[in-house]
């Protein structure tokens, strides 16, 4: 492959990474605001299993060599940090 072609190949990887991360986000503030509170066993329920399926394509592509492993932290890190932002202003605590 040449390096053009795996330049491509990272740079859409790794957007479709942050895509994934993004729906899961406004899956969250949808559920927050229209459904259930966190201290729900089913808000945990999805957000565990969403951060799990995220994770698993993150390590997916680093395996692959199609994103850093410091880059799949990150993405998962800036994710973890809106999505208690967002819980942090939704219930106040």
């Amino acid at each position: 492959m040449s390096t053009r072609a795996a330049t491509e190949h990272s740079e859409k990887a790794y957007a479709l990474l942050k895509a994934d991360a993004e729906k899961i986000r406004k899956l969250i503030e949808v559920q927050m605001d229209n459904l259930t509170m966190p201290q729900c066993p089913l808000y945990e329920e999805v957000l565990d299993t969403q951060m799990f399926g995220l994770s698993r394509e993150i390590d997916f592509a680093i395996r692959l060599n199609l994103i850093d492993e410091h880059t799949g932290k990150q993405i998962l890190s800036e994710l973890e940090r809106k999505l208690a932002a967002f819980h942090e202003a939704t219930v106040g605590g």
